[in-house]
Order: C-alpha cells, then sequence, then structure tokens
C-alpha cells in the first residue's frame, strides 16, 4: 500500500521550512534543484517509505511555502547549514542518508563534508562537485554555453522578465534540459513557488551568491570551503546521458578525478530524470541507501 504524503512545517537555521513527509524511520532528506520544486520527489517518497526510511522534502529557503531567508542569503553553504538544521530539528541520527538533486547536489556535498557523522550514505544527482564545475567553467567552452543562464539570472532585468513572459524561458529550460521530457506538472508547482517577486528573487539569488554580488557569510563560505573536501561516506553521482544542462563528459570527469564518488550515468534520461523515469531512477535510489542499513 503506498504511504500518503503530507505537508508539514518547522523552524530550522531561522527559516520557518514547509516540507513534504512519507513514512517512518531513519531520515531521507531529499533536497530539490531549480527550476522545480519538493514535489519532484513524490515518485521516490513512497519507495523509500516503503524500504522504511522517512522520507522528507523540504522547500529550500525562499521557494514558498517556505518563509524568505531572514538573512538574506543564499549561498549553497546556507543551503548546507539548512540541511543539517533540519536533521537536527527532525531527530535525526546516524543512519539518515540525503539525496539531492541540482542545486541539492551541491547542497549535499557541503553538508555531507561538514556533518559526515549525520548522514550514512549520500545520493547526488545532475551536478558534479563543485572543483569539477569550475574546471569545466574555465576550458569547457561547451559547458559554458549551456550555462548561460546562469550569467543572465545576475542581472535584475531577470525577475521582471521571467513572470512578464508567462515563465516561457523556465519551460525552455526545461525542454533543453530534459530534451524528451515535458512536465507541465512539475513547471506549475514550480510557478507555485516564485510567484511572489520575492520569492522569485529568492531563488535568482542562489545564482547571484554562486556567481555573482549575492550576500555571503562567512559561516557559511566555512562550510563551502569544508565542502571541496572528498566526502567520508559512501556517495552516489547519477547523470542523465541526454542532461541539457551539465554535459555528460563532466560525469566522466568526475569519474577518473573524484575516486570517493561511484558514477553511474543513465542513457534514458535528461537532467530532471527523478520525474522523466521514476522507476529506473528510483531502483538506483533505493538499492544505494539500504546498503547496510
Amino acid at each position: 500500500m503506498t504511504q500518503q504524503i503530507q505537508l508539514n512545517q518547522i523552524e530550522a537555521n531561522g527559516v520557518n521550512f514547509s516540507y513534504l513527509e512519507c513514512g517512518s524511520g531513519p531520515i531521507a532528506l531529499c533536497v530539490h534543484g531549480f527550476p522545480d520544486s519538493a514535489h519532484t520527489w513524490r515518485f521516490l517518497m513512497p519507495e523509500l517509505a516503503q524500504a522504511g526510511f522517512r522520507a522528507i522534502a523540504p522547500f529550500t529557503r525562499g521557494y514558498a511555502p517556505t518563509s524568505i531567508a531572514p538573512d538574506g542569503c543564499y549561498q549553497t553553504g546556507a543551503l548546507a547549514a539548512d540541511v543539517i538544521a533540519i536533521h537536527e530539528a527532525l531527530g535525526g541520527d546516524h543512519n539518515a542518508v540525503l539525496i539531492g538533486h541540482d542545486w541539492g547536489a551541491s547542497t549535499a556535498y557541503i553538508a555531507a563534508a561538514n556533518a559526515h557523522q549525520r548522514w550514512r550514505r549520500v545520493v547526488a544527482m545532475s551536478v558534479p562537485p563543485v572543483l569539477i564545475l569550475r574546471k569545466a567553467w574555465e576550458r569547457n567552452l561547451a559547458q559554458i554555453k549551456r550555462s548561460w543562464y546562469m550569467f543572465y539570472f545576475q542581472s535584475a532585468l531577470a525577475e521582471a522578465a521571467v513572470p512578464a513572459n508567462h515563465y516561457a524561458l523556465i519551460e525552455t529550460l526545461w525542454r533543453e534540459w530534459s530534451p524528451d521530457f515535458e512536465s507541465k506538472h512539475d513547471l506549475e508547482n514550480f510557478k507555485k513557488c516564485v510567484s511572489n517577486p520575492s520569492h522569485l528573487k529568492a531563488a535568482l539569488e542562489y545564482y547571484r551568491a554562486s556567481l555573482g554580488n549575492g550576500k555571503k557569510m562567512d559561516v557559511y563560505n566555512d562550510l563551502q570551503t569544508k565542502g571541496l573536501e572528498p566526502l567520508k561516506q559512501p556517495t552516489l553521482y547519477l547523470h542523465g546521458k541526454k542532461d541539457g544542462c551539465i554535459g555528460v563528459e563532466l560525469a566522466e570527469e568526475a569519474r577518473s578525478s573524484c575516486p570517493w564518488l561511484k558514477v553511474r550515468v543513465l542513457d534514458e534520461v535528461g537532467h530532471f530524470m527523478q520525474v522523466e523515469n521514476p522507476n529506473l531512477v528510483n531502483r538506483h535510489i533505493i538499492e544505494w541507501v539500504t546498503q547496510g542499513k
């Protein structure tokens, strides 16, 4: 029998988080990316619950119905601090697992490196470790071209342009990143998260804090520096061969450069793999997180 997903709330790291929850047992914390929402975990969460986990999928800081961050900071170190604080607030222990996609993957690397005692196993999806990305932005012209949107989002014009064109830009990103897939449902869920201008600005601040002059804080900078280190936990990296956001060559670079990372390239999917082919992706994730359970 499929377990129901519920919407709950909790305060952690000074932010009022809304989160989806399903099941009971050790925490399996699922962190979404852009431009999507916690709802993209709707296929995985019941599978995690059936496997004996308490699946938790927060709407990350700034994504409604979660609140705007009171400190105004949206760097990945802040996201990692949030994940660690949510684990603490929900009574998580060392048997918890951490699963992240896109920005959630970047968050997972940092959170796992800074609080390795909290996470038994890690799964990252669609975005490799930051050192691999940095190398690509220095010398991989194809990846630089794929990342054009990150530079566009540095402009304040993006805050007006995205809703003004009825989110056509966001729809374009979904088509380019997952070329064989269309999900109006997930697009609508994202639009609900950013329909308020302050929440859209927050979603774009993730990119400004990463590449531009977005607000940064020393405490979060320190977390990010620690996050550059190899993870101590068994860590699985899943990458879609059809991914139009991050080229598959970066996954192969991660395979050769990060011996601590178990890399699997999935031929059938693109960037939003967890909603493109849930059966395939869930099988890889459940197999990984249940090892040694």
